[in-house]
């Protein structure tokens, strides 16, 4: 009793004294990245029960002793613990933590996390972005995704680019990505009228994330869209209990082209007067640089103000935003735009209403591109301005002669101006019912609706005598509305150890197109033309995880399209794929990888996108309009007189090819895949290769005489096949407090080839495409079976003992003893045998430096602009003036064109250091503001001669050229 005693008196002298040393710690937690407060954060001490969570401001308060940890814990950061020592205020910065953020993606009509996707599925966030005055949204993840290839279509303002998901699985048909925004797929044609990007309207800025699904077992729920693969774009939304913040994002920009076409110097011009033929009478006493004359460096600015809050049960955020990008011709795009995202949570969360509205203005004064071509043919010994202050001009004895380049961007002589609005709306309801929580409802309701209105003036060209000017007005409409809706269970059924999700649902869609013009030129043509397409959709999906270690999805598709007769109308899509997580295996417990997982799928999809042939499959007929295909028949008779200056013309009706059996194109694809992971997954890959077969083809094809009411139409006929392999290696090099290092390397291998092209599986029919300048229909490209889509079609040149071309001279390949078309042959493409990206993020305490290459290799750019004009004939034999020539020929010393010779088939591979940021931020007590500077194409290593070794189409030719951006930035937070 007496020791019983002499502890209980040891224990309340303790406690007390216990309690006394204990000292009140307060301080403020924050976001690392943004210095922003973080309210309901977790404070605890280490193995105890105490602990408190931040308020709205991020302050908290707690008691501890010395030597013990506390604990800061939030979800998506990085949890710190921090031994106590003594102070009395201790303010925390969390880092997000990558890992948790990139865990939860997005697939169609659902999600996963990233352990337990089975198919070809790749997230790009808002953090691996690329940085700058972008105005284009798909230039955020250039080089950043294995198998996406980005293509810019030049230098205008606003230009978008080509999207290119493992080369694209179509000849005549688009190539494009179904693109879903916010739950609402977009018309895969292009949008909205009048712009020069579909995605323009979307401001970069409130783009929360890209997820590419690559393959079919992905896409296959998308069904009759999806063989070109599918982006999904989430926006911005805020999120729940962040206090009420404000910011403000100035981008301001400078642009240059990065590189010009090699003409002749004025000095090289005035050099050919040795030749007999050259007029050394028209030379002028000038010598003007006509590319530096039309391309200047231009400004440009993008402002973003946004504000967001969120509460317990309810979140907003409103961004107002106004881009202006001129291009260097002196074209001009402005957007001005308002993006909300409303969230409300009711019935305690079981209810969650979303609602997202993307606003814009888009206005395009489009420069005279045309002003590219004249540039490089005007001779460079005239004055831009004669003697009478007037643009100096060829004159109307030389009617073919190229226009003054200045003369084509003067807004007095040429005007194009289009203006579109446009509102991406989407509602989501999601509803987990109150009797099964398992099961739940989601339905979304979604408009694309834009409205385009024109203007185009262009003056009479003043080389042609009487020649009229152009007058027109347009106007257009494009409705897009979805509405989409489906059933989700998701279980774990602990008895056979299994999770199931399982999805079923419907989807409707339709589009609207309604375009109007009204040209005046020495006619008068007006015309309104409709367009409309409807398609009804059922998809299921079923997913099976079965003990954390096997995974089976398979999902199935049904479409409807009202593109096809009643007989073809409707295709079945399906797709299945497994995952192994090996790393789950108990006899992999002790291994040194921290994931690693097998994965294999296959899937078909289809293709339905005929640009505007909504009714191929008809019998329709097209009614002339005004003078156009009308037919004299006879004269007006007043007062019974034949009257021959009064002709009489009857309207016809022209019936139009079809082809009533037209369906689906169908595409087969097979993906195996191994996900690894090391080192606590800091570092972290992936190998993914796949086999696609598309058949059926949806081309455009000449028909027999007679066989058809047109001589070229669109039908099924064909197969493609490619193969590819794609490696993706991440890695957390260094991840301290005040020094951070990741890197991220892709490399993507690809082939294409056309494996059958004709009805009769004739194995030497083709098809030539790929037009090019230098005469009226001929083409450089060829379609052929065995061969890549790509691939040039040329004579085979023949070179001298120094290595130098004989002009006109070719491999006789038949042996024939002469040249002719038989001669010519199948060499190189234009697409790459392999493409790179390599991004590198640095951080030291409040600095950060970001950069990105990106590569090609095995691709080839055919030189128009050197093939057209590398001739002394360029110059000299033209009617009625003297032009300029492509600086090629001071190497050839070609007379004429020869356009069909594989010299101008240049290898381009390139390594190009595409983006490249610098930033410092500065946490001040109320507002945080981070300046930076960003240059975008800083550099191209190439050993392609012409103006760029990156060309969608291969062909260079009055290409724009791209530009070189520098940026300056400044973001302040409140």
């Amino acid at each position: 009793m007496k020791t019983f005693l002499n502890a209980l008196l040891i224990c309340l002298i303790m406690v007390p004294a216990t309690l006394f040393a204990q000292t009140t710690v307060t301080g403020t937690v924050t976001d690392k990245a943004d210095a922003m407060p973080l309210p309901g954060v977790n404070v605890i001490i280490k193995g105890t029960s105490r602990g408190t969570a931040t308020d709205f401001d991020g302050k908290y308060s707690i008691e501890v002793n010395d030597g013990e940890t506390i604990v800061i814990s939030y979800l998506g950061y990085t949890t710190q613990e921090i031994v106590y020592n003594g102070q009395s205020t201790l303010d925390i910065a969390l880092a997000e933590d990558a890992a948790q953020l990139d865990e939860v993606v997005l697939i169609g009509y659902g999600s996963t996390t990233k352990q337990d996707a089975t198919g070809a599925v790749e997230k790009v966030g808002d953090e691996e972005f690329n940085r700058g005055a972008i105005v284009a949204p798909q230039q955020l993840i250039a080089g950043k995704a294995a198998g996406v290839r980005i293509t810019t279509g030049g230098g205008a303002a606003g230009e978008g680019g080509e999207i290119r998901i493992r080369g694209g699985a179509s000849l005549s048909a688009t190539n494009d990505p179904l693109i879903v925004i916010d739950g609402l797929p977009i018309d895969q044609r292009g949008g909205a009228q009048g712009t020069a990007n579909a995605l323009n309207a979307v401001n970069p800025a409130d783009i929360e994330d890209f997820v590419v699904l690559k393959d079919a077992s992905a896409t296959a729920i998308y069904g009759s869209r999806a063989s070109n693969g599918v982006i999904l774009i989430t926006t911005k939304k805020g999120r729940a209990n962040q206090p009420f913040k404000v910011e403000y994002g100035l981008q301001a920009s400078t642009r240059t082209v990065a590189n010009t076409v090699d003409v002749l110097s004025a000095a090289e011009y005035r050099a050919l007067a040795s030749d007999a033929r050259f007029d050394s009478s028209t030379l002028g006493n000038a010598s003007t640089d006509w590319q530096d004359e039309i391309y200047k460096t231009v400004n440009g600015a993008i402002h973003n103000l946004t504000v967001s809050k969120g509460y317990e049960n309810f979140n907003f955020r409103v961004n107002l935003n106004h881009a202006s990008q001129q291009d260097p011709l002196g074209g001009l795009n402005e957007r001005t735009g308002a993006n909300m995202a409303f969230v409300q949570r009711l019935l305690d969360n079981d209810l969650k209403l979303t609602l997202t509205s993307n606003l814009s203005q888009v206005e395009n004064d489009f420069a005279n591109t045309g002003a590219i071509g004249s540039a490089i043919s005007f001779d460079p010994t005239q004055s831009p301005f004669d003697e009478n202050g007037e643009y100096t001009q060829y004159g109307t004895s030389a009617n073919l002669a190229p226009v003054n380049p200045l003369f084509l961007l003067d807004p007095a002589n040429d005007v194009d101006r289009q203006t579109s609005k446009r509102a991406i709306t989407n509602f989501n309801i999601d509803y987990k019912f109150w009797f099964l929580k398992d099961l739940r409802l989601n339905l979304n309701a979604g408009i694309d609706y834009a409205e385009n209105d024109g203007y185009r003036f262009e003056a009479a060209n003043p080389n042609v005598l009487g020649g009229a000017e152009t007058n027109e007005v347009s106007s257009g409409l494009n409705r897009n509305t979805s509405l989409d809706f489906y059933l989700n269970y998701k279980k774990n059924i602990e008895s056979i150890n299994t999770v199931v999700d399982i999805t079923a649902g419907h989807a409707f869609q339709e589009f609207y197109i309604e375009g109007f013009f009204d040209r005046q030129t020495n006619t008068r043509i007006t015309q309104t033309d409709i367009n409309r397409n409807s398609l009804e959709s059922y998809f299921a999906r079923a997913s099976f995880d079965i003990a954390d270690r096997y995974l089976v999805s398979a999902s199935y598709r049904r479409d409807g399209s009202s593109r096809f007769s009643e007989d073809n109308r409707w295709g079945d899509f399906a797709g299945v794929s497994v995952g192994w997580k090996i790393t789950n295996e108990s006899w992999m417990e002790n291994s040194f990888f921290s994931n690693l997982k097998l994965r294999a799928g296959w899937g078909q999809t289809g293709q339905q996108e005929l640009n505007d042939l909504n009714y191929g499959y008809l019998g329709i007929y097209t009614p002339s309009r005004n003078d156009a295909a009308n037919v004299q028949f006879g004269y007006a008779q007043p007062n019974g007189q034949i009257d021959l200056t009064q002709p009489i013309f009857i309207n016809t009706l022209r019936p139009e090819g079809f082809d009533e059996n037209l369906t689906w194109e169908k595409t087969d694809q097979y993906n195996v895949a191994l996900d690894f992971g090391f080192f606590n997954n800091r570092l972290n890959g992936t190998v993914d290769a796949y086999y696609r077969e598309t058949e059926d083809l949806l081309s455009t094809i000449p028909t027999a005489a007679g066989s058809n009411l047109t001589d070229l139409l669109t039908t099924n006929v064909g197969q493609v096949t490619s193969r590819g392999l794609e490696f993706t290696l991440n890695g957390v090099i260094a991840q301290q407090e005040d020094f951070g290092w990741d890197a991220n390397f892709n490399i993507t291998f690809q082939e294409q080839e056309i494996t059958s092209l004709s009805l009769n599986n004739d194995p030497n029919y083709f098809i030539l495409t790929g037009g090019i300048s230098g005469g009226v229909g001929n083409n450089i490209q060829i379609l052929r079976e065995g061969y890549d889509p790509t691939t040039f079609f040329v004579w085979r040149q023949v070179y001298d003992d120094n290595g130098n071309p004989i002009e006109g001279a070719y491999v006789d390949v038949n042996g024939d003893n002469q040249i002719t078309e038989a001669d010519r042959q199948p060499y190189k493409k234009a697409t790459p045998d392999a493409f790179i990206g390599f991004t590198n993020n640095f951080r030291y305490k409040n600095l950060d430096l970001n950069f990105t290459f990106r590569g090609s290799f095995g691709n080839y750019v055919y030189n128009n602009s050197a093939s057209d004009r590398g001739n002394i004939n360029a110059v000299v034999n033209q009617p009625g003036y003297q032009a300029n020539a492509h600086a090629s020929f001071l190497d050839t010393g070609f007379e004429n064109q020869n356009l069909f010779s594989d010299l101008y088939i240049e290898r381009a591979d390139f390594v190009r250091l595409d983006n490249i940021s610098l930033g410092y931020t500065i946490p001040f007590e109320k507002i945080t503001l981070r300046a930076s500077l960003t240059a975008t194409n800083l550099f191209v290593i190439t050993e392609y001669d012409g103006l760029d070794p990156e060309i969608g189409n291969g062909i260079e030719n009055s290409f724009y050229p791209r530009t070189r951006d520098v940026v300056l930035g400044l973001n302040f937070t409140f």
